[in-house]
């Protein structure tokens, strides 16, 4: 049913792309939004400090982007069969972000990484 779905749903834009005139660009542009919308794709996210052009944060999965009101870059990582993570990434006048498509490095559907640069030690307590 879902495939189902998603074939209806990409001849619908193929017939509207068609009816309205939109390039093979913009074509393939909604069709990778959508797969990644699904979790389809692999994407990595790094989040810059822009007066300092260090980097402030990476992270990488299989996720769904979106901007929020409020200048949040929302992040959803699927990490399960039906698990999911919901991550804010706070933007503001010094801070910028650009996401990669990585698709096909990973065999693990379910790959999920998150780092943080900072420009010092960061302790960390480990327990058994």
């Amino acid at each position: 049913m879902k495939n189902r779905m998603k074939r209806l749903l990409a001849a619908l834009v193929c017939v509207a792309a068609l009816v309205t005139g939109c390039s093979e660009a913009d074509i393939v542009n909604a069709n990778i939004s959508q797969q990644a919308d699904y979790f389809e794709c692999e994407r990595k996210i790094t989040v810059y400090n822009a007066r300092t052009d260090m980097v402030i944060l990476e992270a990488e999965g299989y996720m769904s982007i979106s901007n929020n009101d409020t200048g949040e870059l929302v992040c959803m990582v699927k990490t399960g069969p039906d698990k999911y993570k919901k991550n804010y990434i706070y933007l503001n006048d010094y801070t910028m972000y650009v996401v990669e498509d990585i698709t096909g490095t990973h065999t693990d559907p379910y790959h999920y990484k998150m780092y943080f640069h900072t420009e010092f030690p960061v302790s960390v307590e480990t327990r058994p």
